[in-house]
Protein backbone atom coordinates (compact mmCIF):
# COMPACT_ATOMS: atom_id res chain seq x y z
CA UNK A 1 0.00 0.00 0.00
CA UNK A 2 1.10 3.54 -0.68
CA UNK A 3 2.54 4.76 2.61
CA UNK A 4 1.23 8.29 1.95
CA UNK A 5 -2.33 7.03 2.26
CA UNK A 6 -1.72 5.57 5.70
CA UNK A 7 -2.60 8.73 7.62
CA UNK A 8 -2.78 6.81 10.90
CA UNK A 9 0.89 5.76 10.72
CA UNK A 10 2.17 9.31 11.32
CA UNK A 11 -0.75 10.81 13.25
CA UNK A 12 -1.16 8.07 15.86
CA UNK A 13 2.60 8.08 16.41
CA UNK A 14 2.66 11.85 16.97
CA UNK A 15 2.92 13.54 20.37
CA UNK A 16 0.32 16.03 19.09
CA UNK A 17 -2.23 13.24 18.73
CA UNK A 18 -1.84 12.41 22.41
CA UNK A 19 -2.10 16.09 23.33
CA UNK A 20 -5.37 16.53 21.42
CA UNK A 21 -6.98 13.48 22.99
CA UNK A 22 -5.43 13.72 26.46
CA UNK A 23 -8.77 14.33 28.18
CA UNK A 24 -10.62 11.26 26.96
CA UNK A 25 -12.89 9.81 29.61
CA UNK A 26 -10.90 6.80 30.80
CA UNK A 27 -13.22 6.25 33.76
CA UNK A 28 -15.98 5.61 31.22
CA UNK A 29 -13.65 3.27 29.32
CA UNK A 30 -12.85 1.30 32.46
CA UNK A 31 -16.55 1.13 33.32
CA UNK A 32 -17.22 -0.31 29.87
CA UNK A 33 -14.44 -2.86 30.18
CA UNK A 34 -15.75 -3.95 33.57
CA UNK A 35 -19.24 -4.36 32.07
CA UNK A 36 -17.78 -6.47 29.25
CA UNK A 37 -15.87 -8.66 31.69
CA UNK A 38 -18.99 -9.18 33.80
CA UNK A 39 -20.98 -10.08 30.69
CA UNK A 40 -18.39 -12.36 29.06
CA UNK A 41 -17.04 -13.98 32.26
CA UNK A 42 -13.57 -14.82 30.94
CA UNK A 43 -11.51 -17.26 32.98
CA UNK A 44 -8.31 -16.11 34.61
CA UNK A 45 -6.30 -18.33 32.26
CA UNK A 46 -8.08 -17.10 29.15
CA UNK A 47 -5.90 -14.99 26.87
CA UNK A 48 -7.09 -11.55 25.76
CA UNK A 49 -5.74 -9.65 22.75
CA UNK A 50 -6.23 -5.87 22.92
CA UNK A 51 -6.13 -5.10 19.19
CA UNK A 52 -5.05 -1.52 18.42
CA UNK A 53 -4.26 -0.91 22.07
CA UNK A 54 -2.66 2.54 21.78
CA UNK A 55 -0.59 3.29 24.89
CA UNK A 56 -2.06 0.26 26.61
CA UNK A 57 -4.21 1.86 29.27
CA UNK A 58 -7.07 -0.59 28.70
CA UNK A 59 -4.72 -3.57 28.54
CA UNK A 60 -3.27 -2.48 31.88
CA UNK A 61 -6.76 -2.25 33.39
CA UNK A 62 -7.67 -5.72 32.11
CA UNK A 63 -4.44 -7.07 33.55
CA UNK A 64 -5.22 -5.47 36.93
CA UNK A 65 -8.52 -7.35 36.85
CA UNK A 66 -6.44 -10.51 36.76
CA UNK A 67 -6.28 -11.39 33.07
CA UNK A 68 -3.52 -12.50 30.74
CA UNK A 69 -3.38 -9.68 28.18
CA UNK A 70 -1.42 -8.91 25.03
CA UNK A 71 -1.72 -5.44 23.53
CA UNK A 72 -0.69 -4.73 19.93
CA UNK A 73 -0.67 -1.49 17.98
CA UNK A 74 0.92 -0.06 14.84
CA UNK A 75 2.35 2.94 16.72
CA UNK A 76 5.95 2.36 17.79
CA UNK A 77 5.85 5.28 20.22
CA UNK A 78 2.66 4.04 21.88
CA UNK A 79 4.02 0.53 22.30
CA UNK A 80 7.31 1.86 23.69
CA UNK A 81 5.28 3.70 26.33
CA UNK A 82 3.06 0.68 27.03
CA UNK A 83 6.02 -1.65 27.52
CA UNK A 84 6.84 0.18 30.76
CA UNK A 85 3.85 -1.64 32.28
CA UNK A 86 4.73 -5.15 31.11
CA UNK A 87 4.75 -8.10 33.48
CA UNK A 88 4.53 -11.88 33.14
CA UNK A 89 0.81 -11.62 32.21
CA UNK A 90 0.91 -8.36 30.26
CA UNK A 91 2.82 -7.95 27.00
CA UNK A 92 2.92 -5.37 24.20
CA UNK A 93 4.17 -5.49 20.63
CA UNK A 94 4.08 -3.42 17.45
CA UNK A 95 1.73 -5.10 15.01
CA UNK A 96 -0.45 -4.33 11.98
CA UNK A 97 -4.03 -5.48 12.67
CA UNK A 98 -4.40 -6.65 9.07
CA UNK A 99 -1.98 -9.48 9.81
CA UNK A 100 -2.20 -12.50 12.09
CA UNK A 101 -0.23 -11.97 15.29
CA UNK A 102 -0.59 -15.47 16.78
CA UNK A 103 -2.86 -18.06 15.19
CA UNK A 104 -5.53 -19.79 17.31
CA UNK A 105 -4.16 -18.16 20.45
CA UNK A 106 -6.80 -15.94 22.10
CA UNK A 107 -10.09 -16.72 23.78
CA UNK A 108 -11.07 -13.04 23.52
CA UNK A 109 -10.10 -10.19 21.21
CA UNK A 110 -11.10 -6.63 22.10
CA UNK A 111 -11.05 -3.93 19.42
CA UNK A 112 -12.24 -0.90 21.36
CA UNK A 113 -13.12 2.77 20.93
CA UNK A 114 -13.39 2.98 17.13
CA UNK A 115 -10.08 1.32 16.29
CA UNK A 116 -11.33 -0.01 12.96
CA UNK A 117 -12.36 1.39 9.59
CA UNK A 118 -9.14 3.31 8.89
CA UNK A 119 -8.29 1.59 5.65
CA UNK A 120 -8.72 2.34 1.97
CA UNK A 121 -10.96 -0.54 0.94
CA UNK A 122 -13.66 -2.96 2.03
CA UNK A 123 -11.21 -5.75 1.25
CA UNK A 124 -8.84 -4.49 3.94
CA UNK A 125 -11.66 -4.33 6.47
CA UNK A 126 -12.49 -7.93 5.61
CA UNK A 127 -8.80 -8.79 5.93
CA UNK A 128 -8.83 -7.45 9.51
CA UNK A 129 -11.92 -9.50 10.40
CA UNK A 130 -10.37 -12.58 8.80
CA UNK A 131 -7.15 -12.07 10.79
CA UNK A 132 -9.23 -11.71 13.97
CA UNK A 133 -10.90 -15.05 13.27
CA UNK A 134 -7.55 -16.74 12.66
CA UNK A 135 -6.23 -15.50 16.00
CA UNK A 136 -9.24 -16.69 18.04
CA UNK A 137 -9.52 -20.14 19.51
CA UNK A 138 -12.65 -22.15 18.68
CA UNK A 139 -15.57 -20.57 20.60
CA UNK A 140 -13.42 -17.46 21.06
CA UNK A 141 -15.20 -14.10 21.02
CA UNK A 142 -14.33 -10.76 19.43
CA UNK A 143 -15.74 -7.47 20.69
CA UNK A 144 -15.71 -4.59 18.19
CA UNK A 145 -16.68 -1.23 19.68
CA UNK A 146 -17.47 1.14 16.83
CA UNK A 147 -19.24 4.41 16.18
CA UNK A 148 -22.91 4.42 15.22
CA UNK A 149 -22.62 5.71 11.66
CA UNK A 150 -26.15 7.09 11.32
CA UNK A 151 -25.95 9.10 14.54
CA UNK A 152 -22.47 10.42 13.74
CA UNK A 153 -23.73 11.80 10.42
CA UNK A 154 -26.81 13.31 12.03
CA UNK A 155 -24.85 15.05 14.82
CA UNK A 156 -21.69 16.01 12.90
CA UNK A 157 -20.07 19.25 14.13
CA UNK A 158 -18.50 20.89 11.04
CA UNK A 159 -16.05 23.21 12.84
CA UNK A 160 -14.61 23.44 16.36
CA UNK A 161 -11.51 24.66 18.20
CA UNK A 162 -9.86 22.81 21.09
CA UNK A 163 -6.93 24.04 23.16
CA UNK A 164 -4.74 21.36 24.72
CA UNK A 165 -1.20 21.70 26.07
CA UNK A 166 -1.20 25.30 24.87
CA UNK A 167 -1.90 24.25 21.28
CA UNK A 168 -4.95 25.61 19.46
CA UNK A 169 -6.32 22.77 17.34
CA UNK A 170 -8.68 23.84 14.53
CA UNK A 171 -10.84 20.85 13.64
CA UNK A 172 -13.22 20.49 10.70
CA UNK A 173 -15.34 17.45 9.85
CA UNK A 174 -17.21 16.37 6.76
CA UNK A 175 -18.69 13.26 5.24
CA UNK A 176 -17.11 12.26 1.93
CA UNK A 177 -17.46 9.00 -0.02
CA UNK A 178 -18.77 7.08 2.97
CA UNK A 179 -16.12 8.33 5.37
CA UNK A 180 -15.97 10.90 8.14
CA UNK A 181 -12.99 13.11 7.32
CA UNK A 182 -11.57 15.12 10.20
CA UNK A 183 -9.00 17.77 9.27
CA UNK A 184 -6.79 19.02 12.12
CA UNK A 185 -4.74 22.20 11.70
CA UNK A 186 -2.53 23.83 14.32
CA UNK A 187 0.73 25.63 14.93
CA UNK A 188 3.28 24.09 17.30
CA UNK A 189 7.03 24.21 17.79
CA UNK A 190 7.24 27.07 15.33
CA UNK A 191 5.65 25.15 12.48
CA UNK A 192 2.23 24.77 10.86
CA UNK A 193 0.83 21.26 11.03
CA UNK A 194 -1.92 19.52 9.10
CA UNK A 195 -3.28 16.04 9.77
CA UNK A 196 -6.36 14.15 8.71
CA UNK A 197 -8.31 11.33 10.27
CA UNK A 198 -10.54 9.19 8.09
CA UNK A 199 -12.97 6.67 9.54
CA UNK A 200 -15.38 4.70 7.41
CA UNK A 201 -19.09 4.90 8.16
CA UNK A 202 -19.66 1.17 8.63
CA UNK A 203 -23.21 0.10 9.41
CA UNK A 204 -24.40 -2.97 11.29
CA UNK A 205 -25.37 -4.53 7.95
CA UNK A 206 -21.84 -3.91 6.66
CA UNK A 207 -20.38 -5.63 9.71
CA UNK A 208 -22.74 -8.56 9.20
CA UNK A 209 -21.40 -8.91 5.66
CA UNK A 210 -17.80 -8.94 6.94
CA UNK A 211 -18.65 -11.53 9.58
CA UNK A 212 -20.50 -13.73 7.09
CA UNK A 213 -17.64 -13.52 4.60
CA UNK A 214 -15.08 -14.61 7.19
CA UNK A 215 -17.18 -17.21 9.01
CA UNK A 216 -17.63 -15.45 12.34
CA UNK A 217 -21.06 -15.74 13.97
CA UNK A 218 -22.76 -12.61 15.27
CA UNK A 219 -24.00 -13.31 18.80
CA UNK A 220 -25.07 -9.89 20.10
CA UNK A 221 -25.06 -6.13 19.56
CA UNK A 222 -25.17 -3.27 22.04
CA UNK A 223 -25.69 0.46 21.64
CA UNK A 224 -23.52 1.86 24.43
CA UNK A 225 -21.22 1.23 27.35
CA UNK A 226 -24.12 0.22 29.61
CA UNK A 227 -24.59 -2.70 27.17
CA UNK A 228 -28.06 -1.47 26.30
CA UNK A 229 -29.74 -2.70 23.06
CA UNK A 230 -28.54 -1.14 19.81
CA UNK A 231 -30.84 1.40 18.16
CA UNK A 232 -29.69 2.74 14.81
CA UNK A 233 -31.30 6.14 15.36
CA UNK A 234 -30.37 6.86 18.98
CA UNK A 235 -27.45 4.71 20.12
CA UNK A 236 -24.08 6.36 20.72
CA UNK A 237 -22.12 3.24 19.80
CA UNK A 238 -22.34 0.05 17.77
CA UNK A 239 -20.82 -2.75 19.85
CA UNK A 240 -20.58 -6.11 18.11
CA UNK A 241 -19.91 -9.49 19.69
CA UNK A 242 -19.08 -12.38 17.38
CA UNK A 243 -17.86 -15.92 17.89
CA UNK A 244 -15.53 -18.30 16.07
CA UNK A 245 -17.48 -21.54 15.87
CA UNK A 246 -14.99 -23.65 13.96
Amino acid sequence: MDKKKEWYSDWFDSDYYHSLYKNRDYSEAEFFIQKLVNYLSPGTEDRILDLACGKGRHSVFLNKLGFNVTGVDLSTNSISYAKQSENDRLHFNVHDMRKVYKKDSFEFIFNLFTSFGYFDSHDENETVISAIKDQLTVDGIVVIDYLNASKVVKELIPEEVKIEDGIEFHISKKVDSGNVIKTIKFKADGEDHLYQERVELISLEDFKDYLNATGLQLINTFGGYQLEPFNQSTSDRLIILAKKTK
